[in-house]
This record gives structure tokens, C-alpha cells and sequence, in this order.
């Protein structure tokens, strides 16, 4: 049962980005494209996601849990779960898929790649969580923020369902400080991956995903607009953490 509960502090409305009207026409068609956009490429996404990270991904990810407070026996929601990537890395540390559940809107992505590692899935998006309220110990999000509609019903949603002193652990990439950072990740990620995508990948859209994801990037809200939505949702300690200068690391403490 989803008992939402209203935050007075929190900023509803607060979008990740502007619309990207290249990839849909206006915000009240973004959330069908995303779904229909991941359930086509599902397929393919842990083997570009593989190539795109030369293979650190889950071992980063499992770092950045573990410097967000993630230990053994914490019970833990996956949101934006996709494939599984980020809840595996949490599989790890946790002691095993019984103490992890994922949670994405797309069934194509729940239902790919990463299902023998056993953690339960049901489908739900992160502005109305289909779980109950104060019940888990920590909540993930594996480069999953860019697709909210609203950072405030998303932030005070992962509030509500946490218990007193439960740990939050929100991944996504920033783009670059430096010009010359921001040309080079452009270049990675919106022409050779795409590029790689079209030699090796099964699906044809999947080129046009990773174009999106470079875009959603540089359109994406800044930090401090983050750190302050997450506050604002009733989250004590918000920070962000920043890794090899385009991995930003938020965590925050539910009191």
C-alpha cells in the first residue's frame, strides 16, 4: 500500500531538466517515451553500460553505497532499479537479494539481464513508491535522477519510506566544471558511444538512448538545486560527494 504523506517542506514541481523536445514534444509525453525508449533497448543496456565504463561500473557503484553508509543486513530499495546494476553492487554488501527490492517504471528493464540474481522487482516510479512507509534502511539511485518528473514528490517519497536514521544514496553524472572536461565527456558519450552502440549493440535505438543521456546530462539542474530539493524534502546531512570530477554521490540522513 502507498500511503503518500505530504512534506511541507518540500518543492513539488522541481523538473531535473527542461522538456527535450528533440527526443518528445512536451514534459506530458516524456514519461511514455523513457518507458517505451528503455523497454526496446533493455537488451542491450548492461553490454553498452559494460563497454561505456570499461567494466567498473558495478565495483564503483558498490564503493559509492558503501561511502554513503550501505552495510551488511540493511534492507534496501532500488528506485530507478532498471537492469539491476545498482542493486546488485547493494546484493553485495548487503548479504544477499532477499534485503533488496527494485523498483522502474520500465518491465522491459526489470525483466532483463539481471533477474537470476534473484532481488524481487515490481514496477512503480519514484514520485509514488508502491511500498510502505518507514520500513527500509537505505534507498539507491543508480543514474536514474535525470528521468524524474519532480525532484520534490521523488525526494520526499524516498523520506517517507525510510525509517528514522535511514540512509539515502543517490548516483548521477554532472557534467564537467571545465570546458575542456565538458567537450571530451560530450565527445564520449554523444558521438563514440553512440557510435560503439550501433557496431556492437542488438537494438537500433540504442544509439539514440545514449545521445539522450548525454543530453539529459547537460541540461540536468545543478548540484546545489539537488542538495537543496533534498533538504527541503526533510533530509538531514544532504551532501554530495563528487568522484573523478563527473560522478556526484548524494547522500542525506532521514532523522
Amino acid at each position: 500500500m502507498n500511503e503518500v504523506q505530504e512534506r511541507p517542506g518540500a518543492v513539488r514541481g522541481l523538473v531535473p531538466h527542461p522538456p527535450l523536445t528533440r527526443y518528445y514534444a512536451d514534459e506530458s509525453e516524456r514519461r511514455r517515451w523513457l518507458r517505451g525508449m528503455f523497454d526496446r533497448t533493455a537488451l542491450d543496456y548492461d553490454r553498452i553500460e559494460w563497454l561505456m565504463t570499461l567494466g567498473t561500473g558495478v565495483r564503483y557503484r558498490r564503493e559509492a553505497l558503501e561511502r554513503a553508509g550501505l552495510g551488511p543486513g540493511m534492507r534496501t530499495l532500488d528506485v530507478g532499479s532498471g537492469t539491476g546494476l545498482t542493486a546488485v553492487a547493494a546484493e553485495a554488501i548487503v548479504g544477499g537479494p532477499e534485503r533488496v527490492l527494485r523498483i522502474d517504471p520500465s518491465l522491459g528493464m526489470l525483466t532483463s539481464g539481471r533477474k537470476e540474481h534473484g532481488a524481487a522487482a515490481i514496477a512503480g516510479c519514484a514520485e509514488s513508491l508502491p511500498v510502505t512507509s518507514d520500513r527500509w534502511d537505505f534507498v539507491s539511485m543508480g543514474f536514474a535522477l535525470r528521468h524524474v518528473a519532480d525532484l520534490g514528490a521523488a525526494f520526499a517519497e524516498f523520506h517517507r519510506v525510510l525509517r528514522p536514521g535511514g540512509r539515502l544514496c543517490v548516483l548521477e553524472i554532472t557534467r564537467p566544471h571545465s570546458p575542456i572536461g565538458r567537450r571530451f565527456l560530450k565527445l564520449y558519450m554523444r558521438r563514440w558511444i553512440p557510435f560503439v552502440a550501433t557496431m556492437v549493440g542488438r537494438t537500433s535505438e540504442m544509439p539514440g538512448l545514449m545521445r539522450y543521456y548525454w543530453d539529459s546530462t547537460e541540461a540536468s539542474v545543478p548540484p546545489a538545486t539537488v542538495v537543496a530539493a533534498l533538504r527541503d524534502a526533510g533530509f538531514s546531512e544532504a551532501r554530495r560527494n563528487l568522484h573523478m570530477g563527473i560522478f556526484s554521490e548524494y547522500s542525506a540522513t532521514k532523522v
